[in-house]
């Protein structure tokens, strides 16, 4: 049973961590896995010689079948060959043909055996550099992104740029975009086309970015895109005398390295793999900026109370009761940055000197990346709240209350982002296979959409980024990630459920299309 679990159910991948099963995985090796479940039986009624025998014949067949798979499947579109069916069916074929074809070199005549030898030998090589080429420069997939214009007057818009790589000049194009069609970033006094009264970031506002930090490559937020977003806020009309702070938490468990977050991986989403979100606070805080990180797992066991309360150490304020709608139990950080300056993530910029909070002061940048996820089907806006409660001290209720719109409660009940900035310049699209994305299994969108919806921002995303991409990868199962599907505790309903809960304390959101404007700016255009 060591070799179903290490070959036929595509757990291994030489050289790599497991990448679990999917839909696809388990429409070809199902025939395998009641091939094995019958030698186990075979195993109570036979001898041990006997079932090597008969194990022996069966692998015949099922590794005859993996090469045929393989060659028909991936030589239509080698591109395929980073499909997990493609990832199995290439370890049996191995198997099959070490075992059963290599030993006929020993019946070739010796004057040709080298000959033999040397060219399955250069054509084995020829394909694991094939196959590594592909897994290490995954196909870009461009996608069309339609503008639209919503029917309905009471509407939510998505502020989209395409063909992007998340450098400053992205950026710089989604503020404009935004400000072409009345979103202001910077909120100034000066009337321009990129700020005004009712703009965004004021020059001294303390920015909270809540970035994705739990999985390192591709699973964290694109550190290209966070520093390029630091270098807009601090290009502020006014002059930036503020203060940015990068903050996530990974709940101290889980993740890529089993210990929850890191704002300092060696392996990050960017170009410069090694630029951390560490190394990007210390970019600007060389040059005399205010600009740290604060990474919650480090206070995300301790329970503490507010500022007010006499309280001024860093931890967590949790809710004594969940909540009626959702069943969640609300919690969130108050901290103290690296330059003194004490914040709830609730209550806003606490003032030592006066005992009183500066709620409109605090303001928090929402910076997901767009992926798939193994439970709740699309992770993106919404989920990535999980980030601000403390999973651990409410003994997991948040993670398992996002099923029943709990994320949704969690933003009203502690701060709603000013702006939520989807990240897709690198996805994964592929069904239920997040949320850790390596850089082989990632695939590039080049894109970054914007909106102070975070509900019709995943709607949108997830419909028109996730399935187009997961559609051209030629998977057919895409109700993991489709909006419209409202069964059970889908990703559709869920995002309903979390919709219901920003509707019921005031603010807007929507997943009809009809109220939905869609403005994009491609790149290069």
């Amino acid at each position: 049973m060591e070799f179903c679990s290490r070959y036929c159910c595509g757990f291994i991948w030489p050289g790599k961590k497991p990448i679990g099963l999917n839909t696809e995985t388990l429409q070809f090796n199902v025939a395998v896995l009641r091939v094995l479940v019958e030698e186990a039986k075979i195993l109570k009624a036979n001898s041990s010689s006997s079932l090597k025998n008969n194990l022996g014949s069966r692998f015949f067949f099922i590794g005859l079948a993996s090469l045929v798979w393989l060659l028909l499947r991936t030589g239509t579109k080698p591109s395929r060959i980073v499909y997990p069916c493609q990832r199995t069916a290439l370890a049996n074929a191995s198997i099959w043909l070490a075992v059963y074809v290599l030993p006929l070199l020993g019946f070739i005549k010796p004057g040709k055996r080298t000959l033999a030898f040397s060219l399955i030998a250069l054509a084995v090589a020829g394909g694991l550099v094939f196959v590594s080429f592909l897994r290490r420069a995954p196909e870009e997939l461009k996608i069309e992104i339609q503008e639209r214009i919503a029917e309905l007057q009471l509407s939510s818009s998505i502020y989209v740029v395409t063909g992007g790589r998340g450098h400053f000049d992205d950026v710089r194009d989604l503020i404009t975009l935004m400000g072409e069609r009345g979103l202001k970033f910077y909120k100034s006094p000066t009337v321009s086309q990129v700020s005004g009264p009712d703009g965004l970031i004021a020059k001294d506002d303390v920015v909270i970015i809540k970035v994705n930090s739990q999985w390192n490559e591709r699973g964290g937020t694109n550190t290209d895109l966070v520093k390029a977003l630091i270098q807009a806020i601090i290009n502020h009309p006014d002059g930036f005398a503020g203060e940015i702070v990068i903050a996530d938490n990974g709940q101290a468990q889980y993740g890529s390295s089993g210990r929850g977050g890191s704002l300092d991986w060696d392996r990050n989403n960017a170009e410069d793999t090694a630029q951390s979100m560490e190394k990007v606070s210390q970019h600007f805080a060389s040059q005399g900026y205010r600009v740290s990180t604060y990474l919650w797992d480090d206070i995300t066991l301790r329970r503490v109370k507010e500022f007010k309360d006499g309280d001024l150490e860093d931890g967590y304020i949790v809710y004594d009761e969940p909540d009626s709608d959702t069943g969640v139990i609300v919690s969130y950080p108050k901290f103290r940055t690296k330059y003194g300056t004490y914040i709830s993530f609730k209550l806003g910029v606490w003032n030592p000197s006066t005992k009183a909070y500066e709620s409109e002061k605090l303001k928090v940048i929402n910076v997901p990346v767009l992926k798939t996820h193994s439970i709740y089907g699309v992770t993106a806006c919404v989920k990535h709240y999980m980030g601000v409660v403390s999973d651990r001290l409410t003994n997991h209720n948040p993670h398992n209350s996002v099923g029943t719109g709990g994320m949704g409660t969690v933003m009203v009940e502690t701060r709603m982002p000013v702006l939520n900035i989807i990240d897709a310049i690198w996805i994964n699209p592929h069904p239920r296979a997040g949320p850790a994305t390596s850089y082989e299994r990632a695939v590039k969108a080049g894109i970054i959409a914007a909106s102070t919806d975070p509900v019709a921002l995943d709607y949108w995303a997830s419909k028109y980024i996730l399935m187009q991409v997961a559609s051209k990868l030629g998977y057919r199962d895409l109700s993991s990630m489709d909006p419209d599907d409202v069964s059970g505790r889908s990703f559709g309903n869920w995002l309903r459920l979390s919709m219901n809960e920003l509707l019921r304390a005031g603010y807007f959101a929507t997943v009809e299309e009809s109220r939905i404007n869609v403005f994009v700016k491609s790149r290069g255009a």
